[in-house]
């Protein structure tokens, strides 16, 4: 039998506070803001954890792509390009086998601490020198995301049994966490790693990641019972719980070792994890379609999701660009001198959060407007307006790259314009994507796809790094970049983000007629 979970101490320290609050004691409980003292706990820990993420993010290329003598990694752009899709893909798609593990075994409760000490293992792996260090840390990087991010938001969830409009209050108050984080993150360890030592960049991410686990187990006791109880079944369906992870744990590691010592060139190996993803979502759609034992209108809806989830793959394989080839841009052929001091290429990464930060409340009140005037867009419009917004972005970007390839180091502000235009497109079709999703699928599919959304935002990121990696200068050092071939990247992101936002624009009253009704 499972054992009794309330004494659990991976709870951290939850039992401290006298056990979990029953429905009416949530409901009560305004002590953060008008919300549960728990979201305190849970907001610090999501924030401290971005600013980790994001921390290593802002030096991840930069530091692959410095040279060797200057404390760099030293692989060739299109090398470092596929280590960063390879990384941020990752980090989301193990976000499926991380909820699942807190789902079957060990509750989110807990699978949040071991993604947090996951997380500061590999953040402090990447503050040792050496290759396989920097690969194991990455790898560490990487399952403890998978672990935490998913589970915190759960936890959020079930901090309001009731429900209701303050749930969702509570939700953006928390994404407010989620950019805190990943504001701060560039300013501090991008000025380390860039100006003292990139080692210990790295090390500022995981005492951050530190800090968050240290106020995570203090604030426990405020979380109640959420998390707590994960659905193990009896024991037998418990160990073959275990047994498949062991089994896919085995199976990973096999395929990464068969890698390692074949000696795959990384650009391969993320061409072929590409490949795997259109090849796994591809079959799912069609099996789904065919032997899903779906109504004619669950079959429209679910045709609606494949068109969504392309869209949604483009539109990341854009937007990921800003960790990737435009921080290399900062890094070399931006003029980021000010009074005589030259600003780190890692704080414009910092831009996009704070425009997050300045613009979701203004987009809130925009659709609300909208709603009330029925004028709001349909989903497919939103996404259609988000695709044409990250097409301009890089619009500008070909225009400031005009300038590169003459010669001149081109403003900081091109970078601006660009992250204030992909903003806006995000802010239209992030948020919209998964509330439309959890309405357009077959009830009893809801979980499987959302999984496949996930999908889009790790083939986006894959593909990112993929095309950062065509940025580097033909014929010379490793990580050196071109303006002619940034120009050349940069335009045909503009032309296929355009392009199919613009199609997809056409086409919206067809793919709401496939919505079946669903706003």
């Amino acid at each position: 039998m499972a054992k009794d979970r309330s004494t659990d101490p991976a709870a951290g320290s939850a039992a401290a506070g006298g056990g979990g609050k029953s429905a009416g004691a949530a409901v009560l409980d305004r002590s953060f803001l008008g919300h549960p003292r728990g979201l305190s706990t849970l907001f610090f820990t999501e924030m401290w954890e971005r600013f980790s993420y994001y921390g290593m993010r802002a030096l991840l290329i930069l530091f692959m792509t410095a040279a060797v003598p200057d404390g760099g990694l030293g692989p060739d752009t299109a090398s470092a390009g596929a280590i960063y899709g390879l990384t941020v893909g990752f980090a989301n798609m193990l976000a499926l086998p991380g909820g699942w593990i807190a789902d079957r075994l060990i509750g989110q409760r807990r699978a949040v601490l071991v993604g947090g000490m996951l997380i500061a293992a590999g953040n402090f792996t990447l503050a040792a020198p050496g290759t396989a260090t920097f690969y194991l840390g990455l790898g560490l990087i990487v399952m403890g995301t998978g672990l935490l991010k998913p589970n915190v938001s759960t936890m959020v969830g079930e901090l309001y049994p009731e429900g209701g409009a303050r749930r969702d209050a509570g939700f953006s108050v928390f994404y407010m966490g989620i950019n805190t984080g990943a504001f701060m993150a560039p300013l501090i360890t991008g000025l380390v790693g860039e100006n003292i030592n990139w080692h210990l960049g790295f090390a500022i991410a995981g005492v951050g990641m530190v800090l968050g686990l240290v106020q995570y187990v203090l604030g426990g006791k405020h979380l109640g019972n959420a998390g707590l109880h994960p659905d193990q079944g009896d024991s037998a369906q418990l160990s073959r719980n275990w047994r498949n992870l062991l089994l896919g744990m085995a199976v990973v590691l096999a395929a990464g070792l068969a890698t390692w010592f074949a000696r795959v060139p990384i650009t391969q190996v993320a061409a072929g994890m590409t490949v795997l993803i259109v090849s796994i979502t591809f079959a799912f759609f069609l099996y789904v379609l065919i032997f899903g034992g779906l109504t004619r209108q669950e079959k429209l809806r679910v045709g609606a999701i494949a068109v969504l989830f392309l869209s949604s793959a483009v539109f990341w394989a854009g937007f990921e660009q800003a960790g990737s080839s435009l921080n290399l841009v900062a890094k070399q052929l931006t003029d980021r001198m000010i009074f005589g001091w030259e600003l780190p290429a890692s704080w414009l990464q910092s831009v996009g959060p704070l425009l997050i930060i300045t613009l979701a409340p203004v987009a809130g009140m925009l659709w609300v407007w909208l709603s009330n005037k029925h004028l709001e867009p349909s989903s497919p419009a939103k996404f259609a307006v988000g695709l044409v917004l990250l097409g301009a972005g890089f619009a500008v970007m070909m225009l400031a790259m005009m300038r590169a390839t003459q010669g001149v180091q081109v403003s900081p502000l091109w970078l601006v314009v660009t992250y204030f235009l992909h903003t806006c497109g995000e802010l239209s079709l992030s948020p919209v994507g998964l509330s439309t999703v959890t309405k357009l699928a077959p009830h009893r599919m809801v979980g499987q796809m959302m999984g496949i959304w996930f999908m889009a935002t790790s083939l986006g990121n894959l593909m990112a790094g993929q095309i950062a990696g065509r940025i580097g200068a033909a014929g010379g050092a490793g990580g050196e970049i071109s303006a002619q071939a940034a120009l050349t990247i940069f335009t045909v992101v503009t032309v296929f983000g355009l392009g199919y936002g613009l199609l997809l624009a056409l086409f919206v009253k067809p793919v709401r007629k496939l919505m079946a009704g669903v706003h």
